[in-house]
């Protein structure tokens, strides 16, 4: 499958490493269809500006969704592509929609100097 993407500058580096950790994340969306929907999604790839959110809804890339963490803190997120579709289940590559202390701070971790 190929992979969509919202238009991106290719001479932008990645602002943050990924780190390979899982976080369950409660996420509140829009399907295509306009219905809005709450359901709970696997979060992968963490950095400190977003992650690859895993659902078995498929999204739309470029539309802004809510994603709350396991300590209940809500932040909105931008789905700028879909990575993957396979088995039912999507992932989707999100990026937090403003860049404060609470994106920073969002997964609970503290990442490396460097990423």
């Amino acid at each position: 499958m190929a992979t969509l993407a919202l238009n991106r500058n290719p001479a932008l580096k990645r602002r943050s490493s990924r780190i390979a950790l899982n976080a369950a994340v409660g996420l509140t969306a829009e399907d295509p269809a306009k219905a809005l929907f709450t359901l709970t999604a696997n979060a992968t790839n963490l950095n400190r500006h977003g992650a690859a959110l895993q659902v078995t809804r498929e999204l739309l890339v470029g539309t802004t969704v809510l994603v709350q963490n396991k300590r209940g803190a809500r932040i909105s997120a931008r789905i700028v592509a879909q990575v993957n579709a396979m088995g039912g289940k999507h992932t989707y590559g999100i990026e937090f929609v403003e860049d404060t202390d609470k994106s920073q701070t969002f997964w609970g971790i503290t990442f490396p100097a460097n990423a």
